[in-house]
């Protein structure tokens, strides 16, 4: 006979249920719900009221993380787990996350849509999280961390080829299909009791009364609306978030390609009366009901709704005397754990598992040992005990060394990559940045030469109309050259000095050309003409 105490964990509840296994029959001894402020001290308090000093604890995992491979059916054991770790290490990757941050569990499945496949649920959970949870529970015998999305299908009771969902509305609602046995899938929706409770708190500054409340809640269904009354005034607390849970069932149930027999509702908001009515009313083809554990006969002492109340914590002790899967442990067994049980010593220096009186017996000649002898025999029993068990907890610690430095080389080469990829990604940026600088620059260069080509584009015609209205007739213009930028070359000739005189003169006075560049070449004289070349900068 074992036993074991589960204990499901949320924000300001503990709901606890200590279950006996014998053989294949469960028993729930003790159960309920407490409300904490104190957690540490909340616990002894429930271990204490259930006599668990001594019995293995089951608590629920949180912030899991669910995915889902598909793998081909004809893979080894070992060609499976490499597959199912590069999968989970692409999805890191793709997320942006440190796997080696997270410790994972899986659960194999057949494959509803390819039969020439099996389907892999992966679930991961930070080890941050769970070391957070060991060192709460480190004080007592905990046994098993579980996610409550995989070991809450361990009280239905499922039929073979019987395809179910359970919808488990806790501080957040988990949905989880079973398909032919077989957990198929878990999904979170991020609305539950938590959202609930925490409305009617703020009215009633209290979680027990708010609890209560919602045990003695009833909804009505659309044929029995003239029913409500006065005592209904949180319904408006309780039914939007029932009708987001609700809805996002019925999407899943739409889009799955699985046909579902029953659905069946747990968890805190369960406990309003007529919640499977309103399920109802939803789904047409598919039963809705209330979870109630299997192996729970009615009893005129308790009420059945009691044990549904803490459904998730028998899961959770269920799953901590052996049903469910047991891979989906994510407590590291301890040192103790390993060692087997013929090596392990009672109080008195007896191994566990051997009878005190044992029936080998060492002949002493007809005459009893005496307490020399017998101390002799038990100091040696003693070392050869002590030298296994140093020999044991050698072989552990080799094994655990090896494997932190197979972590730490294994975390050392992800960083180097990291950084190899920092280094790529920094000279990529840098000639990215050389490229934009040489561009930018290219641009400017581009951008002032067609300015500075509009600004000489009609230099030429508009300086011509200008000369004409002052040129004396008696001056010829034999040539006007726009040689660079804004300077021209003027070259002209006349009959006498006076009128290239006079025409420089007006090229100065009315700032044709800037008078402060202008100059002109002494006259040189051909024939009769007299030829001059004058130069200056536009103004």
């Amino acid at each position: 006979m074992s036993s074991c105490l589960g204990l499901y964990i949320e924000s300001n509840v503990i709901k606890y249920a200590k279950v006996t296994r014998e053989r294949e029959t469960l028993k729930v001894e003790s159960f309920g719900m407490k409300f904490y402020e104190n957690l540490d001290e909340t616990i002894n308090q429930i271990i204490s009221e259930t006599y668990s000093y001594k019995t293995p604890i089951s608590v629920n995992m949180s912030e899991e993380m669910y995915n889902y491979f598909d793998m081909f059916s004809l893979l080894t054991k070992n060609d499976l787990k490499k597959a199912i770790e590069t999968e989970f290490e692409s999805y890191c990757f793709e997320k942006n996350i440190n796997k080696n941050a997270f410790e994972s569990r899986y659960a194999l499945a057949n494959n509803y849509n390819d039969k020439d496949k099996i389907r892999v649920l992966h679930v991961s959970a930070n080890k941050a999280t769970i070391s957070k949870m060991m060192q709460v529970m480190k004080e007592t015998k905990l046994s098993t961390i579980t996610p409550i999305g995989m070991c809450i299908p361990n009280i239905a009771n499922i039929k073979p080829k019987e395809n179910i969902l359970i919808v488990n509305m806790e501080d957040i609602t988990t949905v989880t299909s079973v398909v032919d046995q077989k957990v198929y899938s878990v999904e979170k929706i991020n609305v539950g009791a938590n959202e609930v409770l925490d409305r009617i708190v703020a009215k009633e500054n209290s979680y027990s009364k708010a609890y209560e409340i919602c045990r003695n809640s009833t909804i009505y269904t659309m044929e029995g609306k003239e029913l409500q009354d006065e005592e209904n005034e949180y319904l408006d607390d309780i039914m939007p978030i029932l009708y987001k849970i609700v809805t996002k069932v019925q999407d899943y149930v739409n889009d799955s390609t699985i046909k579902y027999d029953t659905i069946y509702i747990t968890g805190t908001l369960s406990v309003i009366n007529n919640v499977d009515l309103y399920f109802q009313e939803y789904f047409a083809s598919e039963k809705c009901e209330i979870l109630k554990p299997y192996f729970i006969t009615d009893n005129a002492k308790i009420n059945i709704k009691d044990y549904i109340e803490v459904n998730s914590a028998i899961a959770i002790a269920s799953q901590g005397v052996g049903y469910g899967i047991q891979s989906m442990n994510f407590k590291e067994p301890a040192f103790g754990d390993r060692i087997p049980n013929w090596m392990k010593l009672d109080g008195m220096g007896n191994a566990e598992g051997k009878s005190k009186k044992s029936k080998f017996k060492i002949s002493s000649g007809g005459r009893g040992f005496d307490a020399v002898e017998r101390w002799l025999f038990r100091s040696a029993g003693g070392i050869l005990s002590l030298v296994l068990i140093y020999m044991a907890f050698s072989i552990y610690l080799n094994t655990q060394i090896t494997n932190k430095i197979a972590e730490v080389d294994e975390v050392r080469e992800d960083t180097l990559r990291q950084i190899q990829l920092v280094k790529n990604d920094t000279n990529s940026v840098k000639q990215k940045a050389n490229r934009y600088v040489e561009l930018s620059e290219n641009l400017k260069n581009i951008s002032k030469n067609i300015e500075e080509s509009a600004k000489t584009k009609n230099v030429i015609p508009n300086l011509l109309t200008r000369i004409m209205s002052i040129i004396p007739r008696e001056v010829q213009l034999l040539s006007i050259e726009n040689t660079s930028g804004t300077h021209i070359v003027i070259e002209a000739q006349s009959k006498t000095y006076e009128q290239l005189g006079y025409f420089k003169a007006k090229i100065k006075e009315d700032n044709i050309l800037n008078k402060n560049t202008v100059i002109s070449s002494q006259g040189e004289k051909q024939n009769e003409f007299v030829k001059v070349t004058i130069e200056g900068d536009l103004p």
